[in-house]
């Protein structure tokens, strides 16, 4: 009986899914799902951000004690050692290049004729190898390729050191039958494969995709890779039951402990599904104020809490944030995640204010509707607009609004009292979403009316500022 090997792509999958973008926390935990699950390796995003990426992969890589993790690399210059300082930590770590291998793919995505991809490919696996016993080399829209090239490409990847060869039927377009004769096929020519793992990816297409890894399975794969969560690619739960149920047809064993699928698949599509993960930030509702941080926490430390929270700072940023942090804390015994989302708010990306405000007057009662009237001076120039909303902060932000001319998602909005008594000071603390990222601001004054106003231009000119840049 062969032993098949299960490698899950939902964190990878779910990167380029619409309306899909995983929190750090969200990550983590999907991880922690399936490394109890028993699958054989888990896939993650690359090296985009190094700052923020590497401290996610880093992350994971402590985390992740049973599973393979799975980092992939680019074909530029130093993108291996890159992801490996990120990665190296990992009980099983390996790096994968992913290309693909079609003509027309490989100039539309990589802008390489098929000689330069040849040698990138043998220069980067050469490079991993070097930091790494297992590497992967992935021949994406393999379907759609020159039959003899892509043999070649294979077999130059296998000679550089790759450990692991996966087929990736990107296009999707096959019957089970005949993705099982192309592997099959791929398999009788290269004597190389002897002693390389060989796997399989196909795209859910035609909705065929879980018969295509089982048919693939059939004829010689040792391992394929799916999805948790309805991505358009392979289920993992139904073709590990498939082969779980039919080991006597199959004769493999993927080793995926199928009695906890269904409750381990529930977990992931919550986390998944739950509204804060669309945005990838966490609602100041739900932040865990059990956080304790204190002045000997390092900088890397802060930087990692913030990206918890959702930020992508820059590196000047989280300079910005850990001093004022280290301020703090130095006066109070520790600081909680709450506390630390204000000061990112207070701190971090400070633009030059692209609008300024000049006057508000609010009109709100219980026998009228709440109207703001906003004036905002931009350039010199005053800027103003009415608009009636329930209540009055509400008809505020419209106002904004209308004078800007862009409707930002409100993530999440907080106000809290800074000092007591009547002339109390309020504090309000809110962010908002554009384009997928977060921005947050906070505006203080004695009238929580006024301070929610100033917040919310904060913001305003923080997302405006970026992006014009």
């Amino acid at each position: 009986m062969r032993d098949i090997f299960v490698c899950d792509i939902t964190m990878k999958q779910a990167q380029g899914a619409k309306g899909l973008n995983l929190s750090f926390k969200d990550k983590l935990e999907l991880a922690k799902q399936l490394d109890k699950l028993g699958v054989s390796a888990i896939e993650v995003e690359g090296i985009e951000s190094p700052k923020a990426d590497s401290l996610r992969i880093k992350s994971l890589a402590s985390l992740v004690k049973n599973c393979t993790l799975t980092v992939p690399v680019g074909l530029e210059e130093g993108s291996a050692e890159l992801a490996w300082s990120a990665l190296s930590e990992a009980a099983h770590p390996r790096l994968q290049l992913e290309v693909a291998v079609s003509p027309a793919n490989m100039e539309y995505i990589h802008h390489r004729k098929a000689d330069g991809m040849l040698e990138d490919v043998k220069r980067v696996i050469a490079e991993c190898r070097t930091c790494c016993d297992d590497v992967e080399f992935v021949a994406a829209d393999c379907t759609r390729a020159d039959g003899v090239y892509l043999r070649s490409v294979i077999a130059a990847a296998i000679e550089a050191g790759a450990t692991t060869v996966t087929l990736a039927d990107a296009a999707g377009k096959m019957l089970p039958e005949e993705f099982a004769q192309f592997v099959a096929a791929v398999r009788a020519d290269l004597p190389q494969l002897e002693g390389i793992t060989l796997g399989i990816s196909c795209s859910n297409e035609l909705y065929m995709a879980d018969a295509c890894a089982v048919a693939a399975v059939a004829a010689g794969a040792q391992l394929f890779k799916g999805c948790t969560y309805p991505l358009n690619a392979v289920s993992l739960d139904n073709v590990c039951k498939i082969l779980a149920t039919r080991q006597d047809a199959c004769q493999v064993s993927c080793g995926v402990r199928t009695t906890e699928i269904n409750r381990a698949a529930g977990r992931i599509a919550q986390i998944i599904e739950k509204e804060s993960a669309r945005f990838g930030s966490t609602p100041l509702s739900e932040l865990d104020e059990s956080v304790s941080l204190s002045a000997l926490d390092s900088q890397d430390t802060i930087a990692a809490q913030a990206l918890k929270l959702g930020y992508e700072l820059s590196e000047e940023d989280i300079a910005g944030v850990y001093k004022a942090f280290k301020d703090i804390a130095s006066k109070k015994k520790s600081i909680n995640s709450v506390e630390l989302d204000t000061i990112i708010a207070a701190v971090a990306m400070q633009v030059p204010p692209t609008y300024l405000v000049e006057s508000y007057t609010i009109n709100s009662g219980n026998k009228i509707k709440a109207t703001a009237h906003i004036v905002l001076t931009k350039d010199g120039v005053e800027l103003s607009a009415v608009c009636a909303g329930d209540g009055p902060i509400d008809a505020a932000f419209m106002a904004i609004e209308e004078i800007v001319g862009t409707h930002y998602e409100l993530d999440d909005f907080k106000l809290r009292s800074l000092t007591e008594g009547q002339e109390a000071v309020g504090e309000a603390l809110i962010k908002l979403i554009s384009n997928g990222k977060v921005y947050s601001g906070r505006g203080v004054s004695t009238d929580i009316v006024g301070s929610s106003i100033h917040a919310f231009i904060n913001t305003v000119n923080k997302i405006v500022y970026e992006e014009q840049i």
